[in-house]
């Protein structure tokens, strides 16, 4: 398994296809665990409706497969508790936007 950061590093390469920005510098990942069987990742989006979720799906379990990891070893867990805000993003985000 790989570890945390390994899979955090894997995640800065998955883009938000309206955004052009990895989710990571967004804000949409908030917690990632590794265990000896699992990834776990739980993140929200940045609306309720966002209708690409299955295409960010689609690119983290990519991502993190080639860390080795098998597609069904890769939970994603969706919430929007606390919701996403702009506040979330990182700085380099912030100043792609001109936030």
């Amino acid at each position: 398994m790989p570890t945390t950061k390994q899979v955090e590093n894997k995640l800065y390469d998955v883009m938000d296809p309206e955004l052009d920005m990895s989710i990571m510098d967004l804000g949409l990942v908030y917690k990632v665990t590794v265990n000896k069987t699992k990834v776990h990742i739980k993140m929200t989006l940045t609306s309720l409706g966002c209708p690409l979720f299955d295409t960010i799906q689609e690119e983290i379990n990519h991502k993190v497969s080639s860390l080795g990891v098998k597609e069904k070893d890769i939970e994603i867990e969706l919430t929007f508790d606390p919701p996403w805000s702009m506040d979330q993003m990182s700085e380099k985000a912030k100043a792609t936007l001109g936030i």
